[in-house]
């Protein structure tokens, strides 16, 4: 076994071995694994028969077998982006649907505090800050200072 396929061998194990260790502590979802795991076992194939790789570029008329690796990259990062974009896309309709939801029970809570006549929280006194008393007027306290 060449020097190069012992590397390739070993950091395959250790991408695969990071995955399925992020998988168990959860810092991975198993939904999102899939696609990471593929491709770890699909490195790993590589990896080991040497040959694959070349038989896989002679079968995509590819004359340079690292070529056909990189494209088998590039193939695999695609992947992962239209995955994640699915994920986005899914995300920001449930955010968008969450909020909506929360607007609609903040606008409930008010209409119940505001009571059935519409009147405001502070008992219909909304046109003076401190009620019906008014600064300094003749409902203001002893003791307020007039205005």
């Amino acid at each position: 076994m060449a020097r190069v396929q012992i590397f390739a061998l070993l950091g395959s194990l250790l991408f695969l071995g990071l995955i399925v260790e992020s998988i168990r502590k959860r810092r991975l979802r198993e939904e999102y694994s899939l696609l990471w795991l593929l491709f770890g076992l699909l490195f790993l194939l590589f990896s080991l028969w040497r040959e694959g790789l070349e038989t896989l570029a002679r079968w995509a008329g590819i004359f340079y077998a690292p070529a056909a690796f990189f494209l088998l990259l590039i193939m695999a990062i695609f992947a992962l982006l239209f995955h994640f974009s699915v994920v986005l896309s899914r995300l920001t309709e449930s955010v968008t649907a969450l909020v909506q939801e929360v607007g609609l029970l903040k606008a409930e809570a008010e209409e119940r505090l505001m009571g059935p006549e519409g009147a405001s929280p502070s008992g219909g006194r909304e046109g003076s800050p401190d009620g019906d008393r008014g600064v300094g007027g003749e409902g203001s306290a002893p003791g307020d200072p007039p205005c």
